[in-house]
């Protein structure tokens, strides 16, 4: 500062006073350390690689001499060259020549590093090699490992309430969800044959739809940043998982894991258009790349959720939990591979491939993890196939188009293969279509019966479409049990429970419905539901409902609840209603002789469910009912204070009485005097003769 700054300032202040000191006293000990201090920007630092984190260190590779060293290099760099250019590689070798059992790789680049780590290490060489890759910079990690045992922060448990508890309802009814008002309001329902019994609501719980887990304890919503589940009594959230832009979900059918889409996320670098989730602790499992949504699900899971599986071109890759590797690290190349199925009782997939040139069509069966093929068929003249499991796993139908040679057109046949039975035998049933027609009988819908050997084909061309029902015989034959023509359907629907069925002609048919019990083949009802979109039946079979979706058809939205006999129970009319889905159930516990004995002595309990189903036909008995109810509770609370009451006065009453207990009737029996007394009662003369 010089002189001429000082003539402009303020005449108080005092400029001779010396300016503060930041330095530290002579005394003073830092006892900061860096860390401390600037951790956040020192996590941050650039860390000195030299190139080592694009190397990866394989162990249990063959020990060979020289004379078989070039051969070794061979093999191993057509296994890791998949993942990316190797630009270095190093094999140490003992005094005499011979390999060590490990070696160097480097690759271009990181990623490449961590790609061949997490799809390489575990491989299978032969078996006596099986291959352990890391990247080498895990070895300074394993050196700082802290020698003394740190006990794990205990993480606190988080009590959702009861999961399954709509199961207990006294009534035994069963839940859904309906999405209304174009999808702003969602609500869960109690199903009640005379009015829903509202469960839970709220507005805007989803932006798109809903989905129910496969065993009923999860509600899965949409929203723009991902997924949330939600259970319990008050359907609290459970979990939820990031995913922008997610579309699509899938379950496995343990309920353990939960599949994502996203057409938003993917990368080259980082696949993230299908995220695989651990439902319980919310961790995603692993990424993968998706090009096309269009055949959802893109995996499918086995029946246990051991495995899942995909197809792509010439090439079925399985996967198993809970690694989500690879299942023996490769994929099984298949050429020409066009659909595949899991069995829903059975680690086994089915898959067919086309003909090529002269290599016929061919269905395979493979039991996993074996990969072992327990059944070939071939087929010829093949246009196309489809897979049908039984709910059960006991029969696979494959729907096989042919065109066979000097005929127009194309002839389906049906092939059944019986799982249960050894080697696997197939039955055929030919499809020969209307005799007056040149054309073949086309297919329109094919259908199990989920707990039977019946299934049901819709075929012919409007309005000429003929139901037929086939039965499976244990002899080997399949016979035709029943054929009805003239229908008006182009939609099967079973009942979960088999028997009885609905034949449905949805959208542009009009809504035609005919309920049919197949023990007899009879039809129990024909009814129509205009414009219906949609049949869903309850996990038990004993109602069905039927809806007309704002989604497929702007006016008259509503979903009518049916009898399984085609009796109409409901209808429920909701402005703009979208979906309807039933609350699944988890399979029972009961042994099938616990579930025999109580369909054999089912009668016991008869009586007092037709007495709850007289109660419950009309408002004014459920009304009365309600009012008894309330009054028989209010007299038994009164009762017990009474009969409390009582208690507390009785050392009074003993000390009024003269110590003589008199509250029960036969107390004091000594002091009881008895009187005998008579009196007139009636008489009457009877004339003599008579």
């Amino acid at each position: 500062m010089n002189m001429h700054d000082t003539e402009d300032m303020p005449p108080d202040v005092d400029y001779d006073e010396d300016e503060p000191s930041f330095s530290d006293p002579e005394d003073f000990v830092d006892d900061i350390d860096d860390e401390e201090l600037l951790g956040d920007l020192l996590r941050e630092k650039p860390q000195e690689a030299d190139g080592i984190d694009s190397v990866i260190v394989v162990d249990n590779v063959p020990q060979v001499g020289p004379e078989r060293l070039e051969k070794l290099k061979n093999v191993i760099h057509k296994i890791f060259s998949k993942f990316g250019k190797i630009t270095n590689e190093f094999y140490p070798e003992g005094p005499d020549g011979s390999t060590k059992g490990y070696i160097f790789l480097e690759y271009g680049a990181p990623t490449q590093a961590l790609d061949a780590v997490k799809n390489a290490d575990g491989y299978k060489l032969d078996k006596q090699h099986t291959f352990r890759v890391n990247v080498f910079t895990d070895f300074d990690k394993y050196m700082n490992i802290c020698d003394e045992w740190e006990t794990p922060e205990k993480q606190p448990f988080k009590d959702f309430g009861n999961m399954r508890h709509w199961m207990e309802d006294p009534d035994c009814r069963d839940q859904y969800s309906v999405i209304y008002e174009s999808g702003e309001r969602t609500a869960i329902f109690n199903n009640d044959p005379k009015d829903p019994i509202v469960a839970e609501e709220r507005a805007r719980w989803t932006e798109t739809y809903v989905r129910w887990s496969p065993k009923g304890t999860y509600l899965a919503t949409f929203h723009q940043r991902g997924i949330a589940l939600w259970g319990g009594e008050k359907f609290k959230q459970i979990q939820r998982f990031s995913h922008q832009g997610v579309s699509l979900i899938d379950f496995s059918p343990c309920e353990r894991y939960v599949v994502t889409f996203s057409p938003l996320m993917d990368t080259k670098e980082d696949p993230q258009a299908i995220i695989i989730w651990d439902i319980l602790t919310g961790q995603k499992k692993r990424g993968f790349h998706c090009e096309s949504s269009a055949h959802w699900p893109i995996f499918k899971w086995s029946h246990d959720g051991k495995f899942f599986a995909r197809m792509t071109q010439d090439t079925l890759s399985i996967y198993e939990t809970p690694s989500m590797g690879l299942l023996d690290k490769k994929s099984l190349k298949i050429s020409g591979i066009k659909d595949f199925s899991w069995s829903p009782g059975d680690n086994i997939i089915a898959f067919w491939v086309p003909e090529d040139k002269d290599i016929p069509a061919r269905v395979t069966l493979m039991q996993l993890p074996s990969r072992q093929e327990i059944r070939v068929r071939n087929l010829f003249n093949v246009v196309d196939c489809k897979l049908h499991w039984q709910r059960q796993g006991d029969y696979l139908c494959v729907k096989v188009d042919r065109t066979p040679k000097g005929t127009q057109g194309v002839v389906t046949n049906f092939e059944i293969f019986r799982m249960r039975e050894k080697q696997v035998p197939v039955d055929v049933v030919e499809m020969k279509g209307d005799p007056e027609s040149k054309n073949a009988e086309s297919i329109i819908a094919f259908a199990w019966e989920p707990n039977g050997s019946k299934f049901a084909v819709l075929h012919g061309e409007s309005p000429r479409i003929n139901a037929s029902f086939y039965h499976v015989k244990n002899n080997g034959k399949i016979e035709l049990i029943k054929m009805f023509d003239k229908q008006q359907a182009n939609s099967i629907f079973w009942s979960p429970q088999g028997q009885f069925m609905v034949l449905a002609g949805l959208r542009s048919m009009n809504g035609a419905l005919a309920f049919v019990d197949t023990s007899d083949c009879t039809m129990m009802n024909i009814a129509e539901h205009y414009m219906a979109s949609d049949v869903e039946w309850d996990p038990t079979g004993r109602y069905v409902v039927t809806s007309v979706s704002w989604w497929s058809h702007k006016v008259d939205n509503a979903y009518w609840l049916w009898t399984f006999q085609g009796r109409l129970l409901q209808k429920n009319n909701k402005d703009r209603f979208c979906q309807l889905l039933w609350r699944p159930r988890p399979p029972t516990l009961l042994p099938l002789d616990a579930i025999k004995a109580i369909k054999k002595d089912l009668k016991k309990y008869s009586k007092i469910f037709e007495q709850k189903d007289r109660l419950s036909q009309s408002k004014a008995s459920k009304e009365l009912v309600d009012k008894r109810r309330s009054m028989m509770e209010d007299y038994r609370r009164y009762r017990e204070a009474a009969l409390l009451q009582h208690q507390e006065q009785k050392a009074a009453r003993l000390e009024l009485r003269g110590g003589v207990d008199t509250d029960e009737l036969d107390s004091n029996i000594d002091d009881w005097e008895e009187e005998t007394i008579e009196f007139f009662i009636n008489e009457e003369i009877i004339p003599l003769g008579e």
